[in-house]
């Protein structure tokens, strides 16, 4: 089980919210769902994953949890056939610029790595019902965003990670703002988002995201000096 997971669920259930209908989109291993103690504890959720490889892995883990629908698809910009490349955990759309595995691994896509996959606006499968959703999708997260119906209390976005830095991410900071979200907490790659009011975020939490901020930030300014010397 992820350390994010239980992150999310300790501070909810402290904060006494307890969501009713959820969706993960990119879940990897089953196990390491960013939700996995809420489907334990039966409540309804969507799972949206790519590789087909872990779609066999989530269906056998969750085969007697009837409150888990398991959808295999790409979320994008459209409706169609879209190709993916794996690597290792990371699985991104190789049409991207810009992923985790590209910046902080220095990967170089091969063609042995790549897959098709079914690719849908989440508009096609956002029930308008979420009251949280947790959006992990190495790079295309600002593509669920854009086509959300759905309001949740709670979001909880890959935005950043060690080098790696969204390349939507003044995009998602903008409709976030514009929909009256607020950042909760950051860990070591997402960011956590509430709509004002759903609960206080106490002095505490907002100190705790500007010394965040810092600690994210140095990470980047080390990279850049690095890069300069190492280039002379």
């Amino acid at each position: 089980m992820n350390k994010g997971s239980i992150r999310l669920y300790n501070k909810l259930k402290k904060k006494r919210y307890c969501p009713e209908n959820i969706c993960e989109v990119g879940v990897y291993l089953p196990e390491e769902s960013n939700l996995i103690r809420f489907i334990n504890e039966g409540i309804t959720v969507t799972l949206v994953e790519a590789d087909p490889t872990y779609i066999a892995k989530i269906n056998k883990y969750f085969e007697n949890h009837k409150n888990v629908s398991v959808i295999e698809a790409a979320v994008f910009d459209f409706h169609g056939k879209i190709e993916l490349s794996r690597r290792e955990s990371s699985t991104f759309i190789s049409q991207l610029e810009s992923s985790p595995a590209l910046i902080n691994d220095n990967y170089k896509i091969n063609e042995t790595d790549k897959f098709i996959a079914n690719s849908i606006l989440f508009s096609e499968i956002d029930n308008a019902k979420f009251d949280l959703i947790s959006i992990d999708i190495e790079g295309a997260e600002w593509y669920v965003i854009k086509h959300m119906i759905s309001r949740p209390n709670i979001i909880s976005i890959e935005t950043h990670g060690k080098y790696y830095t969204n390349a939507k991410i003044d995009l998602i900071e903008r409709w976030m703002s514009d929909n009256n979200y607020v950042p909760w907490y950051k860990d070591e790659s997402d960011t956590v988002f509430i709509i004002k009011g759903t609960f206080r975020i106490t002095t505490k939490e907002k100190l705790q995201i500007f010394a965040k901020n810092i600690v994210i930030d140095m990470v980047k300014k080390k990279k850049a000096i690095k890069t300069i010397f190492s280039a002379k």
